[in-house]
Protein backbone atom coordinates (compact mmCIF):
# COMPACT_ATOMS: atom_id res chain seq x y z
CA UNK A 1 0.00 0.00 0.00
CA UNK A 2 1.36 3.43 -0.81
CA UNK A 3 1.58 5.82 2.15
CA UNK A 4 1.73 9.27 2.37
CA UNK A 5 4.66 10.76 3.07
CA UNK A 6 4.54 13.11 5.86
CA UNK A 7 7.92 16.00 6.51
CA UNK A 8 9.62 14.86 9.14
CA UNK A 9 12.22 17.80 11.43
CA UNK A 10 14.75 17.39 9.02
CA UNK A 11 14.41 18.60 5.47
CA UNK A 12 17.31 16.68 4.23
CA UNK A 13 15.39 13.50 5.14
CA UNK A 14 12.26 14.68 3.34
CA UNK A 15 13.67 15.32 -0.29
CA UNK A 16 16.17 12.46 -0.45
CA UNK A 17 12.47 10.23 0.32
CA UNK A 18 10.48 11.31 -1.62
CA UNK A 19 12.94 13.27 -4.29
CA UNK A 20 15.50 10.74 -4.94
CA UNK A 21 17.48 11.00 -8.05
CA UNK A 22 15.87 14.68 -8.82
CA UNK A 23 17.08 17.92 -9.84
CA UNK A 24 16.10 20.60 -9.12
CA UNK A 25 16.32 24.47 -9.45
CA UNK A 26 18.54 26.23 -6.60
CA UNK A 27 18.04 29.22 -7.63
CA UNK A 28 15.69 32.45 -8.36
CA UNK A 29 15.07 34.64 -11.05
CA UNK A 30 13.21 38.01 -9.85
CA UNK A 31 10.22 38.93 -10.87
CA UNK A 32 8.18 42.05 -11.11
CA UNK A 33 6.52 42.51 -7.50
CA UNK A 34 9.02 39.93 -6.03
CA UNK A 35 10.38 40.82 -2.27
CA UNK A 36 12.63 39.21 -0.22
CA UNK A 37 9.94 38.24 1.67
CA UNK A 38 7.84 36.87 -1.21
CA UNK A 39 10.49 34.48 -2.15
CA UNK A 40 11.52 33.27 1.37
CA UNK A 41 7.61 32.42 1.96
CA UNK A 42 7.57 30.60 -1.79
CA UNK A 43 10.97 28.49 -0.86
CA UNK A 44 10.08 28.26 2.88
CA UNK A 45 12.79 29.44 4.08
CA UNK A 46 13.78 32.95 5.94
CA UNK A 47 14.80 36.73 4.17
CA UNK A 48 17.89 36.19 6.77
CA UNK A 49 19.38 32.91 5.75
CA UNK A 50 18.48 34.57 1.45
CA UNK A 51 20.40 37.31 2.77
CA UNK A 52 23.27 35.54 3.98
CA UNK A 53 23.12 33.34 1.20
CA UNK A 54 23.41 36.03 -1.47
CA UNK A 55 25.65 38.02 0.34
CA UNK A 56 23.20 40.58 0.00
CA UNK A 57 23.48 43.67 2.42
CA UNK A 58 20.34 45.19 1.85
CA UNK A 59 16.33 44.15 1.00
CA UNK A 60 16.36 45.62 -2.43
CA UNK A 61 16.23 43.87 -5.52
CA UNK A 62 15.95 44.02 -9.36
CA UNK A 63 13.88 42.43 -11.84
CA UNK A 64 15.94 39.17 -13.34
CA UNK A 65 18.21 38.85 -10.38
CA UNK A 66 19.35 35.73 -9.69
CA UNK A 67 18.90 34.14 -6.33
CA UNK A 68 20.39 31.35 -4.76
CA UNK A 69 17.60 30.16 -2.44
CA UNK A 70 18.74 26.28 -1.46
CA UNK A 71 22.81 25.48 -0.65
CA UNK A 72 21.71 21.91 -1.81
CA UNK A 73 19.12 22.36 -4.65
CA UNK A 74 16.23 21.84 -2.37
CA UNK A 75 13.03 21.49 -4.33
CA UNK A 76 11.26 24.80 -4.34
CA UNK A 77 7.47 24.77 -2.74
CA UNK A 78 5.83 25.47 -5.97
CA UNK A 79 7.51 21.85 -7.51
CA UNK A 80 7.12 19.65 -4.52
CA UNK A 81 3.24 20.73 -4.64
CA UNK A 82 3.52 19.67 -8.33
CA UNK A 83 4.79 16.38 -7.57
CA UNK A 84 3.41 15.20 -4.19
CA UNK A 85 -0.65 16.62 -4.84
CA UNK A 86 -1.97 18.41 -1.88
CA UNK A 87 -5.87 16.80 -0.58
CA UNK A 88 -7.97 19.52 -0.77
CA UNK A 89 -12.14 20.19 -0.16
CA UNK A 90 -14.31 22.89 -1.47
CA UNK A 91 -15.54 25.91 1.03
CA UNK A 92 -17.92 28.43 -0.17
CA UNK A 93 -17.35 31.86 1.21
CA UNK A 94 -19.72 33.51 3.48
CA UNK A 95 -20.54 37.50 4.41
CA UNK A 96 -18.02 39.18 5.80
CA UNK A 97 -15.12 36.20 4.68
CA UNK A 98 -11.87 37.76 3.32
CA UNK A 99 -9.02 35.67 2.48
CA UNK A 100 -6.64 36.73 4.79
CA UNK A 101 -9.28 35.28 7.09
CA UNK A 102 -10.22 32.25 5.21
CA UNK A 103 -6.14 31.47 5.06
CA UNK A 104 -5.83 31.65 9.27
CA UNK A 105 -9.03 29.28 9.51
CA UNK A 106 -7.17 26.60 7.29
CA UNK A 107 -4.04 27.44 8.75
CA UNK A 108 -2.38 27.95 4.92
CA UNK A 109 -1.75 31.60 3.56
CA UNK A 110 -3.55 33.77 1.15
CA UNK A 111 -0.58 33.40 -1.25
CA UNK A 112 -1.48 29.42 -1.39
CA UNK A 113 -5.01 30.06 -1.29
CA UNK A 114 -4.55 32.44 -4.71
CA UNK A 115 -2.22 30.03 -6.20
CA UNK A 116 -4.76 27.24 -5.12
CA UNK A 117 -7.54 28.64 -6.86
CA UNK A 118 -6.17 30.23 -9.79
CA UNK A 119 -6.66 34.09 -8.55
CA UNK A 120 -5.35 36.94 -9.96
CA UNK A 121 -6.17 39.49 -6.93
CA UNK A 122 -7.57 39.72 -3.01
CA UNK A 123 -11.17 40.20 -4.25
CA UNK A 124 -13.52 37.28 -3.15
CA UNK A 125 -17.80 37.32 -3.23
CA UNK A 126 -20.34 35.34 -1.24
CA UNK A 127 -21.58 31.95 -2.48
CA UNK A 128 -18.10 31.78 -4.05
CA UNK A 129 -16.36 28.27 -4.08
CA UNK A 130 -12.53 27.78 -3.18
CA UNK A 131 -10.33 25.12 -2.47
CA UNK A 132 -9.06 24.65 0.61
CA UNK A 133 -6.38 22.62 1.99
CA UNK A 134 -6.20 20.57 5.32
CA UNK A 135 -8.75 21.25 8.48
CA UNK A 136 -10.25 24.03 9.53
CA UNK A 137 -8.63 25.20 12.85
CA UNK A 138 -11.52 25.56 15.35
CA UNK A 139 -12.09 28.03 17.78
CA UNK A 140 -12.22 26.83 21.03
CA UNK A 141 -16.02 27.86 22.82
CA UNK A 142 -15.74 31.01 25.55
CA UNK A 143 -15.32 30.19 28.84
CA UNK A 144 -18.60 29.60 30.38
CA UNK A 145 -19.60 32.34 33.11
CA UNK A 146 -20.66 32.09 36.86
CA UNK A 147 -23.20 33.98 37.54
CA UNK A 148 -22.33 35.92 40.49
CA UNK A 149 -24.40 36.09 42.86
CA UNK A 150 -25.72 40.07 44.19
CA UNK A 151 -24.22 41.28 47.13
CA UNK A 152 -26.25 40.17 50.70
CA UNK A 153 -26.84 43.96 51.13
CA UNK A 154 -28.51 44.85 48.06
CA UNK A 155 -31.80 45.96 48.03
CA UNK A 156 -34.34 43.86 45.24
CA UNK A 157 -36.66 46.45 43.32
CA UNK A 158 -39.82 46.80 42.29
CA UNK A 159 -42.06 48.97 40.10
CA UNK A 160 -44.88 51.11 41.31
CA UNK A 161 -47.74 52.81 39.45
CA UNK A 162 -48.63 56.07 40.85
CA UNK A 163 -52.37 56.53 42.33
CA UNK A 164 -54.59 59.12 42.49
CA UNK A 165 -54.02 61.12 46.16
CA UNK A 166 -50.25 60.23 46.21
CA UNK A 167 -46.98 61.73 46.75
CA UNK A 168 -43.69 61.06 47.28
CA UNK A 169 -43.91 61.51 50.55
CA UNK A 170 -46.84 58.60 50.99
CA UNK A 171 -45.08 56.00 48.70
CA UNK A 172 -41.74 56.81 50.86
CA UNK A 173 -43.18 55.99 54.03
CA UNK A 174 -45.16 52.74 52.47
CA UNK A 175 -42.39 51.42 51.07
CA UNK A 176 -39.80 52.42 53.80
CA UNK A 177 -37.72 55.46 51.54
CA UNK A 178 -37.06 58.50 51.92
CA UNK A 179 -38.30 61.25 49.71
CA UNK A 180 -34.65 61.91 47.88
CA UNK A 181 -33.97 58.03 47.83
CA UNK A 182 -37.34 57.85 45.81
CA UNK A 183 -35.99 61.01 44.08
CA UNK A 184 -32.32 59.83 43.41
CA UNK A 185 -33.82 56.59 42.16
CA UNK A 186 -36.06 57.90 39.61
CA UNK A 187 -33.90 60.91 38.15
CA UNK A 188 -36.82 63.23 39.71
CA UNK A 189 -35.90 67.05 39.64
CA UNK A 190 -38.79 67.58 41.76
CA UNK A 191 -41.67 66.07 43.66
CA UNK A 192 -44.16 66.62 41.25
CA UNK A 193 -45.66 62.86 40.34
CA UNK A 194 -48.58 62.19 37.85
CA UNK A 195 -51.45 59.54 37.81
CA UNK A 196 -50.21 56.30 36.43
CA UNK A 197 -46.69 56.99 36.29
CA UNK A 198 -44.19 53.99 36.91
CA UNK A 199 -41.81 54.37 39.98
CA UNK A 200 -38.72 52.13 40.76
CA UNK A 201 -39.22 51.60 44.44
CA UNK A 202 -37.05 48.99 46.76
CA UNK A 203 -38.49 45.59 47.92
CA UNK A 204 -41.93 45.21 47.91
CA UNK A 205 -44.81 47.17 50.38
CA UNK A 206 -44.40 46.39 53.83
CA UNK A 207 -47.01 44.03 55.37
CA UNK A 208 -48.48 44.51 58.54
CA UNK A 209 -48.59 41.85 60.88
CA UNK A 210 -51.63 40.42 62.31
CA UNK A 211 -52.32 41.58 65.81
CA UNK A 212 -51.80 38.21 67.90
CA UNK A 213 -53.94 37.36 70.37
CA UNK A 214 -53.21 36.58 73.99
CA UNK A 215 -53.69 33.16 75.11
CA UNK A 216 -56.56 32.62 77.55
CA UNK A 217 -55.62 33.38 81.29
CA UNK A 218 -52.17 35.19 79.56
CA UNK A 219 -51.66 38.16 81.94
CA UNK A 220 -51.79 41.36 79.58
CA UNK A 221 -49.42 44.15 80.18
CA UNK A 222 -51.26 47.22 81.67
CA UNK A 223 -52.08 50.09 79.10
CA UNK A 224 -49.02 52.89 78.90
CA UNK A 225 -50.07 56.07 80.35
CA UNK A 226 -50.56 58.60 78.05
CA UNK A 227 -47.88 61.23 77.85
CA UNK A 228 -49.09 65.07 78.66
CA UNK A 229 -48.83 67.50 76.01
CA UNK A 230 -49.61 71.11 75.41
CA UNK A 231 -49.77 72.90 72.33
CA UNK A 232 -47.26 75.19 71.18
CA UNK A 233 -47.77 77.77 67.84
CA UNK A 234 -44.84 78.25 65.76
CA UNK A 235 -43.30 81.51 65.60
CA UNK A 236 -40.89 83.36 62.91
CA UNK A 237 -37.50 81.80 63.27
CA UNK A 238 -38.82 78.35 64.79
CA UNK A 239 -37.03 75.36 63.71
CA UNK A 240 -37.89 71.70 65.21
CA UNK A 241 -34.41 71.53 66.99
CA UNK A 242 -34.98 74.79 69.17
CA UNK A 243 -39.08 73.74 70.12
CA UNK A 244 -37.68 70.39 71.04
CA UNK A 245 -35.00 72.03 73.02
CA UNK A 246 -37.26 74.27 74.46
CA UNK A 247 -39.42 71.58 75.77
CA UNK A 248 -36.46 69.11 76.40
CA UNK A 249 -37.23 66.92 73.75
CA UNK A 250 -35.57 65.25 70.80
CA UNK A 251 -36.43 66.14 67.51
CA UNK A 252 -37.31 62.46 66.31
CA UNK A 253 -40.07 62.76 69.70
CA UNK A 254 -41.34 66.01 68.19
CA UNK A 255 -41.71 64.39 64.67
CA UNK A 256 -43.28 61.38 66.15
CA UNK A 257 -45.78 63.26 68.32
CA UNK A 258 -47.54 65.53 65.17
CA UNK A 259 -46.85 62.76 62.97
CA UNK A 260 -44.03 64.93 60.78
CA UNK A 261 -42.81 63.62 57.94
CA UNK A 262 -39.97 66.18 56.90
CA UNK A 263 -38.05 68.99 59.37
CA UNK A 264 -40.35 71.39 57.66
CA UNK A 265 -42.77 73.79 59.86
CA UNK A 266 -44.74 77.07 58.86
CA UNK A 267 -45.53 80.01 61.25
CA UNK A 268 -48.80 79.63 62.92
CA UNK A 269 -48.55 75.77 62.57
CA UNK A 270 -49.87 73.82 66.06
CA UNK A 271 -47.67 71.49 67.30
CA UNK A 272 -48.06 69.36 70.25
CA UNK A 273 -45.60 68.89 72.58
CA UNK A 274 -44.90 67.11 76.04
CA UNK A 275 -43.04 68.72 79.52
CA UNK A 276 -42.70 72.37 80.19
CA UNK A 277 -41.25 74.62 78.62
CA UNK A 278 -37.79 76.01 79.84
CA UNK A 279 -38.36 79.58 78.81
CA UNK A 280 -41.37 81.32 80.25
CA UNK A 281 -42.39 83.84 76.87
CA UNK A 282 -45.26 84.70 75.75
CA UNK A 283 -45.52 83.71 72.40
CA UNK A 284 -47.42 86.67 70.27
CA UNK A 285 -49.95 84.80 67.51
CA UNK A 286 -48.99 86.73 64.15
CA UNK A 287 -52.07 87.24 61.97
CA UNK A 288 -53.34 85.25 59.46
CA UNK A 289 -55.73 84.93 56.83
CA UNK A 290 -57.95 81.61 56.19
CA UNK A 291 -56.30 79.51 53.37
CA UNK A 292 -59.91 79.30 51.78
CA UNK A 293 -61.19 82.85 52.19
CA UNK A 294 -57.91 84.07 50.92
CA UNK A 295 -57.61 81.56 48.12
CA UNK A 296 -60.80 82.13 46.35
CA UNK A 297 -60.02 85.72 46.60
CA UNK A 298 -56.44 85.54 45.21
CA UNK A 299 -57.67 83.19 42.50
CA UNK A 300 -61.02 86.21 41.82
CA UNK A 301 -58.32 88.80 41.25
CA UNK A 302 -55.99 86.75 39.16
CA UNK A 303 -58.98 86.38 36.89
CA UNK A 304 -60.50 89.76 36.72
CA UNK A 305 -56.68 90.71 34.88
CA UNK A 306 -56.71 88.26 32.59
CA UNK A 307 -55.30 89.53 29.33
CA UNK A 308 -53.29 92.60 30.69
CA UNK A 309 -50.43 93.45 28.76
CA UNK A 310 -47.01 91.85 30.27
CA UNK A 311 -44.42 94.68 31.41
CA UNK A 312 -41.31 93.79 32.82
CA UNK A 313 -41.02 95.09 36.47
CA UNK A 314 -44.78 95.95 36.05
CA UNK A 315 -46.99 95.66 39.11
CA UNK A 316 -50.30 98.12 37.71
CA UNK A 317 -53.32 97.39 35.31
CA UNK A 318 -50.84 98.89 32.68
CA UNK A 319 -48.78 95.54 32.37
CA UNK A 320 -47.47 93.18 34.86
CA UNK A 321 -44.16 90.20 34.92
CA UNK A 322 -44.71 87.21 37.03
CA UNK A 323 -43.66 88.33 40.57
CA UNK A 324 -45.55 92.02 39.97
CA UNK A 325 -48.30 89.83 39.41
CA UNK A 326 -48.51 88.35 42.69
CA UNK A 327 -48.08 90.95 44.81
CA UNK A 328 -51.11 92.72 42.89
CA UNK A 329 -53.28 90.22 43.28
CA UNK A 330 -52.40 89.06 46.89
CA UNK A 331 -52.89 92.29 48.20
CA UNK A 332 -55.70 92.97 46.23
CA UNK A 333 -57.73 89.65 48.04
CA UNK A 334 -56.57 90.87 51.35
CA UNK A 335 -53.19 89.47 52.17
CA UNK A 336 -51.16 92.57 52.57
CA UNK A 337 -47.34 91.61 51.60
CA UNK A 338 -44.26 93.41 49.46
CA UNK A 339 -43.59 93.85 46.19
CA UNK A 340 -40.50 90.64 45.77
CA UNK A 341 -38.96 89.40 42.59
CA UNK A 342 -40.17 85.64 42.46
CA UNK A 343 -37.01 84.12 44.47
CA UNK A 344 -38.55 86.72 47.51
CA UNK A 345 -41.91 85.01 47.35
CA UNK A 346 -40.30 81.66 47.05
CA UNK A 347 -38.25 82.25 50.62
CA UNK A 348 -41.72 83.34 52.05
CA UNK A 349 -43.74 80.11 51.53
CA UNK A 350 -43.08 76.29 52.40
CA UNK A 351 -43.65 73.61 50.27
CA UNK A 352 -46.81 71.34 50.07
CA UNK A 353 -47.57 68.00 48.72
CA UNK A 354 -51.07 68.18 47.77
CA UNK A 355 -51.22 71.45 46.16
CA UNK A 356 -54.72 73.53 46.31
CA UNK A 357 -56.20 76.11 43.89
CA UNK A 358 -54.69 79.73 45.84
CA UNK A 359 -51.67 77.90 45.98
CA UNK A 360 -48.03 79.74 44.07
CA UNK A 361 -46.51 77.31 41.51
CA UNK A 362 -42.51 77.68 41.01
CA UNK A 363 -40.80 77.18 38.51
CA UNK A 364 -36.28 77.12 37.64
CA UNK A 365 -34.28 77.90 35.11
CA UNK A 366 -36.28 79.33 32.58
CA UNK A 367 -34.52 82.78 31.38
CA UNK A 368 -31.73 82.55 34.19
CA UNK A 369 -30.25 80.51 36.87
CA UNK A 370 -32.56 79.34 39.81
CA UNK A 371 -36.10 80.02 41.10
CA UNK A 372 -37.30 82.39 38.13
CA UNK A 373 -40.57 82.17 37.59
CA UNK A 374 -44.49 81.36 39.21
CA UNK A 375 -48.03 81.93 38.75
CA UNK A 376 -51.15 80.48 41.10
CA UNK A 377 -52.61 77.33 40.88
CA UNK A 378 -55.97 76.77 40.01
CA UNK A 379 -56.39 73.19 40.23
CA UNK A 380 -57.09 70.70 37.33
CA UNK A 381 -53.26 71.27 36.48
CA UNK A 382 -53.31 74.85 35.47
CA UNK A 383 -52.12 77.93 36.58
CA UNK A 384 -52.50 81.28 36.23
CA UNK A 385 -49.55 83.78 35.20
CA UNK A 386 -47.89 86.36 33.31
CA UNK A 387 -46.50 85.32 30.28
CA UNK A 388 -43.81 87.70 28.41
CA UNK A 389 -46.11 87.04 24.76
CA UNK A 390 -49.72 86.66 25.84
CA UNK A 391 -49.86 88.74 29.03
CA UNK A 392 -51.97 86.99 31.96
CA UNK A 393 -52.65 83.73 30.46
CA UNK A 394 -54.09 80.32 31.70
CA UNK A 395 -51.44 77.77 31.06
CA UNK A 396 -51.22 73.39 31.72
CA UNK A 397 -48.02 71.67 34.18
CA UNK A 398 -48.53 69.33 31.20
CA UNK A 399 -46.69 71.35 29.09
CA UNK A 400 -43.33 70.04 28.07
CA UNK A 401 -41.87 73.58 28.82
CA UNK A 402 -43.07 73.95 32.52
CA UNK A 403 -42.99 70.08 32.81
CA UNK A 404 -38.79 70.66 32.53
CA UNK A 405 -38.64 73.58 34.54
CA UNK A 406 -41.12 72.98 37.23
CA UNK A 407 -39.65 73.17 40.88
CA UNK A 408 -42.92 72.92 43.38
CA UNK A 409 -46.21 73.93 44.86
CA UNK A 410 -45.47 76.40 47.95
CA UNK A 411 -48.09 78.01 50.14
CA UNK A 412 -47.80 81.45 52.02
CA UNK A 413 -46.44 81.62 55.89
Amino acid sequence: MKKTIVRAVSTAAFLSTVYAGSAYASTHTVEKGDSLWKIATKYETTVSELKSLNNLKSDFLQVNQKIKVSADNAPSKTEATASAPISTKNYVVKSGDYLGKIAKQFNTTVTDLKSLNGLKSDMIYVGQKLKVAGKAVTTPPPPVKTPVSPPANSSATSVYTVVSGDTLSKIGLQFKMSVQELKTRNNLKSDMIYVGQKLSVTAKAPVTPPVATPAPHTPVAPPAVPVQTSDYIVKSGDTLGKISQQYKMTVQKLKELNGLKSDMIYVGQKLKVSGKNTVVTTPKPEPTIPVGEFADAFIEVAHSVMGVPYAWGGSTLNGFDCSGFIYYAANKAGYKIGRYSAEGYYSRTYYVDQPQPGDLVFFENTYKKGISHLGIYIGNNEFIHADAKKGITISNLSNPYYTAHFDGFKRFY
